[in-house]
């Protein structure tokens, strides 16, 4: 799977929304865009980024009467329909090329948290990323994102996200947050395989099976229980966890989505709550200092809110470390942002606290136990 450049597009009331991978660049910067008839410069600043979307808001702070596209239903699209991808390829200047849709709801591409994208045929090479996907009246239906390529260049499968996601990130940037914060489901989903539609007594192998429910959450609020399979949201199919994720993802906070269930081979509808993720336990970050292995390092406890932000997988008991400080001890040891530490020297760790006191003293070697991406393993480092 192959990123492409770094091309923005002008949406709308003076926000532009672009690959997240501007984030490396300063907080104010400027955008050059180059058109048929004129070039384009303005000075911007980010206002928001999205890591689970892989999206970032930029607002223009100087000049006016940009040029903007309107924003079409993703929703709406068909396989089949004809689709515009504008962009930069290979810098060489504004491009368009045509293609269809050729798939919806493509997920398991690898691309962000939200694998749910539109997948196109039309042309798309490096320096497409970031342009609009349009449909034949002129909406920005998508957003240019990847392509699928042994090359790097097209070989007409590329894919782009929803813009009904986009818009839940501008909201938030239009609104003054500063992260997205989306609806929760409290339960884990988990994909069917073969095997265990036979075993649920399935016609065949869709929609995502609820593997755990938070007993505090809205799933089981709404009466959702271990083994509900959730085939619907408002309507919408939704054919395995991802599609599930991007239906409740795109829906604004407040009010309820109507949720088509199967249980025990019946159909059933349960009303789910749109609300955000708890903040419990407080974060209570911590930066760790001293001559351990997590110098540099700021650590917070887990929550609800803390696993969605930071795509926490399977583990629930520990700290997630959120920062790295360059060049610190912590930084020598490999560790990332989003690993949760578990236990060290054998003491299980269940709060930030409890690892600031394991390490605030020296020892000749340290034994730490770590969970990265859903494994779990253990090291032994020098003191």
């Amino acid at each position: 799977m192959t990123r492409n450049g770094g091309y923005t597009r002008v949406l709308k009331a003076g926000f532009r929304s672009s690959p997240r991978r501007l984030n490396s660049a300063p907080r104010r910067d400027r955008i050059r865009r180059a058109s048929p008839a004129r070039r384009l410069s303005a000075a911007h600043k980010i206002l928001l980024r999205d890591p689970r979307t892989d999206l970032a808001v930029l607002k223009l702070t100087e000049g006016s009467n940009f040029p903007t596209m309107e924003l079409g239903d993703s929703d709406a699209l068909e396989v089949g329909d004809l689709t515009l991808a504008i962009g930069n390829p290979f810098g060489v200047g504004q491009t368009v090329t045509q293609g269809i849709v050729s798939a919806l709801a493509r997920t398991h591409v690898g691309i962000s948290d939200y694998g749910f994208f539109i997948q196109t045929d039309a042309a798309i090479n490096p320096g497409n990323s970031g342009g609009p996907l349009v449909d034949m009246n002129a909406r920005v239906v998508g957003i240019n994102s990847a392509i699928f390529s042994k090359s790097g260049g097209s070989v007409g499968i590329g894919f782009a996200i929803p813009v009904n996601m986009v818009k839940s990130v501008l909201a938030a940037a239009k609104g003054g947050g500063k992260m997205v914060k989306r609806p929760w489901l409290g339960a884990t989903l988990q994909s069917i395989s073969q095997d265990i539609s036979e075993g649920l007594g399935l016609d065949r192998p869709t929609g995502a099976l609820l593997a755990d429910v938070d007993p505090k959450g809205p799933a089981a609020e709404a009466g959702l229980k271990r083994g509900d399979v959730i085939i619907s949201v408002d309507g919408q199919p939704a054919d395995d966890p991802e599609a599930v994720g991007y239906r409740l993802g795109t829906k604004p906070l407040g009010g309820q989505a109507t949720v088509g269930v199967l249980r025990g081979g019946k159909k059933i509808v349960a009303q789910i709550r749109l609300t955000p993720a708890p903040e419990t336990p407080p974060r209570d970050p911590v930066k760790l200092k001293g001559q351990s292995p997590f110098a540099g390092a700021t650590v917070i406890n887990i929550s609800p809110a803390v696993v969605e932000e930071m795509s926490v997988q399977g583990v629930m008991n520990g700290v997630v470390v959120s920062e790295i400080e360059d060049g610190s001890l912590a930084q020598q040891l490999n560790l990332q942002r989003g690993d949760i530490v578990m236990a060290v020297n054998d003491q299980k760790i269940d709060s930030t606290r409890d690892l600031e006191k394991a390490t605030a003293s020296r020892a000749y070697y340290w034994k730490i136990t770590l969970a990265r991406g859903g494994q779990v393993f253990t090291t032994v480092v020098g003191g």
